[in-house]
C-alpha cells in the first residue's frame, strides 16, 4: 500500500480527531487531558483555512494514518513570521516512517508563506519526535523543566527550531 501526503479536507476531520484524541488519552504528545469534539476540530480546521495555515494528512488507500499542521505561534504581530508545527501519527502506525512523510510538506508550506521560523514543542521523553525533527534540521533551543503535568507526573518540554533561510 502506498501512502500519499495531501492537504486535509473536511471529510478527514473525524480521522484527524480520532488520532489526536488517542494521543491525548494515552501519550504526552499533547498536554491536554480531555478528548476534543468534532465541533472543536472543525472550528480549528476553519481557523487554519482562514489564516492560510495548512493541514496535511497521510492517506493510505483512503485511510488517514497521520496528520500534520502549521499553527500560529503567538497572537502578537511581531511573531507573524513564526509558526509551530504539529505532527501526529495513528497509534498502530507509529515508528513506520509516516512522520518523515508529514514533515517536509510543512517545511515547504512555511517557506512558501514567507515564514522565518518553525518551532516544535515536544515532550522531553518523546525521543522519536526529537529525532524526527533533528533529521530535518531542527535544533534544540530550549529545555523547560516541569512545565507540564499529566498522568500524575511533571513533564519537561523541549523546544526545537528550524530557521528558514529564505524567510522574511
Amino acid at each position: 500500500m502506498k501512502i500519499i501526503v495531501r492537504p486535509a479536507t473536511r471529510s478527514d476531520l473525524p480521522a484527524i480527531l480520532g488520532i489526536y484524541n488517542e494521543a491525548v488519552l494515552h501519550t504526552t504528545a499533547s498536554y491536554d487531558y480531555d478528548p476534543s469534539t468534532l465541533e472543536a476540530r472543525t472550528a480549528w480546521f476553519e481557523a487554519h483555512e482562514a489564516n492560510q495555515l495548512p493541514v496535511f494528512v497521510a492517506d493510505e488507500d483512503g485511510k488517514v494514518c497521520g496528520w500534520s499542521a502549521l499553527n500560529a505561534f503567538r497572537p502578537w504581530i511581531g511573531y507573524r513570521f513564526t509558526v509551530e508545527n504539529s505532527v501526529y501519527v495513528a497509534a498502530d502506525r507509529r515508528g513506520q516512517g509516516i512522520g518523515k512523510l508529514l514533515l517536509p510538506p510543512l517545511i515547504e508550506a512555511a517557506r512558501q508563506r514567507g515564514m522565518r521560523v518553525i518551532l516544535a514543542g515536544i515532550d522531553a521523553e518523546n525521543q522519536s519526535s526529537i529525532r524526527l525533527h533533528a533529521a530535518f534540521g531542527f535544533e534544540r533551543v530550549a529545555y523547560f523543566k516541569q512545565v507540564g503535568y499529566k498522568f500524575d507526573r511533571w513533564l519537561d518540554l523541549v523546544f526545537m527550531e528550524l530557521l528558514l533561510a529564505d524567510g522574511q
